[in-house]
């Protein structure tokens, strides 16, 4: 196996050891850029000289005998973190030319663990999207198969942790944007507990649903990156201050015996892909092995739930991308009049997808409409949470395919936004609910394609999360496959 194609624990040993360099890490991870990035276009900015200069120094450190939990690693970051100095533009054509001033929180902290960022990657416009073909930069293609999605926003952190153009990445889940494309190419992603994982930093599109997550190579790298990025930021007023526990620790414990699992009745139709319904049947079968009881439960407002964020987070989006004028950074285009260069700037700055969400966001926070929609909206939110609140007193944990159907192919769903918002109608609901659920390889399709499983746990469970999807991972040994038959 190349260094490229192994997790980030793997290859923190062989460093330990003395047996590689940061630089032979890199070495293997360019030279993987270089053959497949023309056909996937993962990243929208590649930092190959800076991250020699990083490897450089983060090899003295580590020579020093400094503790980095990642030292020597390679990161990519979803381009809608700000970077110091490195332009910032969530796939869009509005923040052409934004540099700035600042760090996200995450991105400090990724750094100061020592981790080398090798560029930022693709994603839907401003996040907004399941499939990574609404970016001004052109769509991201799944390294399993270059004809469909990798899924989104977070697509091109997906396929390049999948493709090894990364080791690491970071994602943003505003509706299951870290676990929809973890899915759809066959990785880990974590959406953790809102507010366990600082969002300063973070370009907002929905500010009361959107978290950071990690996107691994397998359940271990999960654990090793969220240690490094949870925890309270004075910064962001809705970070927690809670204690941490060491989330490496759960992946040495694989005994479920007494562990609770629900799986919604909701969630499994006749609508849902055949492939998406053997890979549930086999996971449920796994965790029995594994000493869990599985049973029947039911999130009886689930089908509510998709029609709620597709209110609540176009509502939020619209204040959010008010401040997208032409006026203070970004792209500017003149106009006859202050009026007209607002109109200009936004038309010719956005594209299609974000046009539409601000649309509907802007229409239910209006004058006559707010009480019959955003606010009901926000009383059916209440109600999602409170079937989860349920559920959790009958079991520990609730299994739910990621998404029904593996990956699609590109252009097939792009001319029907309401097609697109169904592949995400598993992950939405965690979201409004603001607790956490992790995705997982759960098995593959007739045409070799993974199929992603998702685990729900309570707020700030990350640990129990993390550990059955660690037992599940080591006794199927599924997250080792990877593309291109390596």
């Amino acid at each position: 196996m190349e260094l490229c194609d192994m997790p980030a624990w793997k290859l923190k040993e062989l460093i330990r050891k003395g047996d590689i360099s940061p630089e032979d890490i890199l070495d293997s991870v360019f030279e993987r850029i270089e053959e497949v990035e023309r056909d996937l276009n993962s990243y929208i900015t590649i930092l190959k000289e800076e991250a020699y200069n990083q490897a450089k120094e983060i090899k003295a450190r580590l020579q020093k005998g400094e503790d980095l939990p990642l030292g020597g690693i390679p990161i990519a970051i979803k381009d809608i973190l700000c970077t110091k100095g490195i332009e910032t533009t969530c796939a869009s054509k509005i923040l052409k030319g934004f540099y700035p001033p600042y760090d996200a929180t995450v991105v400090e902290r990724v750094k100061r663990a020592g981790a080398i960022i090798i560029g930022k990657t693709n994603l839907d416009e401003f996040a907004m999207g399941s499939s990574t073909e609404n970016s001004a930069f052109g769509p991201t293609r799944n390294p399993w198969d270059r004809e469909r999605v990798p899924g989104g926003s977070s697509g091109g952190s997906a396929a390049a942790v999948a493709a090894g153009e990364t080791i690491l990445a970071l994602g943003s889940d505003t509706g299951g944007s870290v676990r929809q494309p973890a899915a759809f190419c066959g990785i880990v992603g974590l959406k953790p507990t809102y507010g366990l994982v600082s969002r300063y930093g973070l370009i907002a599109y929905a500010s009361s649903l959107d978290q950071i997550g990690p996107m691994t190579k397998d359940v271990r790298d999960c654990a090793l990156l969220l240690q490094v990025i949870a925890g309270k930021d004075e910064k962001d007023s809705t970070s927690l201050k809670v204690d941490l526990p060491n989330y490496l620790e759960a992946c040495r414990h694989h005994d479920l015996s007494g562990i609770k699992i629900g799986i919604p009745r909701e969630y499994i139709s006749e609508s849902l892909d055949p492939s998406v319904a053997e890979v549930m049947e086999n996971s449920k079968r796994v965790f029995e092995k594994l000493g869990a009881t599985v049973k029947e439960i039911s999130l009886p407002h689930t089908e509510y739930a998709l029609p709620t964020y597709y209110i609540i987070a176009p509502a939020e989006a619209s204040s959010n991308l008010a401040r997208y004028d032409g006026v203070q950074y970004g792209l500017r285009v003149k106009g006859k009049s202050l009026r007209d260069m607002y109109l200009e700037t936004r038309t010719k700055g956005f594209g299609d997808e974000v046009k539409r969400r601000i649309m509907i966001g802007t229409y239910v926070l209006s004058a006559g409409y707010y009480d019959a929609f955003y606010l009901k909206a926000l009383k059916v939110r209440r109600l999602v949470k409170a079937d989860f609140d349920e559920a959790f007193k009958e079991v520990d944990y609730i299994l739910t395919p990621t998404s029904p159907t593996p990956a699609f192919k590109l252009g097939e769903k792009i001319e029907d936004p309401i097609l697109m918002y169904l592949s995400d109608v598993f992950t939405v609901p965690v979201n409004l609910a603001g607790i956490c659920a992790i995705s997982i390889n759960g098995g593959f399709s007739k045409e070799n394609l993974p199929i992603g499983i998702q685990l729900i746990g309570r707020a700030l469970d990350e640990f129990g999360l993390l550990k059955i999807a660690s037992a599940f991972e080591t006794e199927t040994e599924l997250q080792g496959c990877r593309p291109f038959g390596r």
